[in-house]
């Protein structure tokens, strides 16, 4: 029974080290991409630019609706790619979709406010 116990500590020990191991080359990988980042944001000039998404109910709402038209436009072009084997219909509909695109959005959604 002991030597049983013995052999499983030493397989639990070998995986906690080799744990560790792997623990130990993902930090110092980490800290050699921490470190070579430095290096290059001293050589860059000034400070960093945070690039921030508008906010607010109408930035909401103009990203919901453009989230729709990006999902039907993309919804038709596969309908007409499922439906039409040939290269020119499918082209077809593309550009008319590219053309209708705009004057959907005019009429569907009144962004004059």
């Amino acid at each position: 029974m002991s030597k049983e116990r013995a052999r499983r500590r030493a397989e639990r020990e070998a995986e906690q080290a080799r744990q560790a191991a792997l623990r130990a080359e993902r930090e110092a990988r980490l800290a050699r991409r921490r470190e070579r980042r430095g290096r290059v944001a001293a050589l860059l000039p000034g400070r960093p630019v945070r690039i921030a998404t508008q906010r607010g109910i109408k930035a909401r709402r103009r990203r919901a609706q453009n989230g729709v038209v990006v999902v039907l436009f993309l919804i038709v072009q596969t309908i007409a790619w499922i439906l039409w084997p040939e290269w020119p219909a499918r082209l077809g509909v593309f550009v008319v979709s590219l053309l209708l695109v705009p004057v959907a959005v005019t009429v569907a959604f009144d962004r004059r406010s």
